[in-house]
């Protein structure tokens, strides 16, 4: 794969994990399967994926993504599983980093999510707790949003991104 191509797989699954816990929507997938034709990936289920209209993508996604991911060589975790929560947690944790929310936004969605028991998660929950008690302690915002980083940074980096 090119980059261009490999930075557009790596999208779409990212994409499909987050659609797979209520994160995006199907329009959002149906969205980022166009991008992926553009950047050069081509299988027919992408392009059926691709052709879904916005009123669609709310039924058919579901159906139509297992397909046009195998065909890609990327995964469809199930709804329920810890795989997919480990991958939609280092999705979150790579949007954040690029800039789409703010650290205190991303450990909000984290902890509301997931809480305080899975490990992978466990820090980023103490520190939205941290955000909390701000005017009561003795750190910072731009110091719990360094630790933010940090902690997203290796989430980031935990599951194997399907492109590389």
């Amino acid at each position: 794969m090119t980059p261009t191509e490999t930075a557009a797989a790596d999208a779409l699954q990212d994409h499909v994990v987050l659609w797979s816990v209520g994160e995006v929507t199907g329009s959002d997938v149906v969205d980022v399967a166009c991008d992926a034709l553009v950047a050069g990936l081509d299988t027919p289920g992408l392009r059926v994926l691709a052709a879904c209209t916005y009123a669609e993508a709310s039924y058919d996604v579901h159906d139509l993504l297992p397909a046009a991911l195998h065909e890609l060589g990327l995964v469809f975790y199930p709804f329920e599983g810890g795989a997919g929560r480990e991958a939609a947690a280092s999705a979150l944790a790579r949007r954040m980093l690029a800039g789409a929310f703010t650290p205190s936004e991303f450990t909000l969605r984290i902890h509301r999510r997931y809480g305080h028991e899975p490990p992978l998660t466990r820090r980023l929950a103490e520190l939205d707790d941290a955000y909390d008690i701000l005017e009561y302690g003795d750190r910072t915002v731009d110091e719990v949003d360094a630790e933010v980083r940090a902690v997203a940074r290796t989430l980031a980096a935990h599951v194997h991104s399907p492109g590389a």
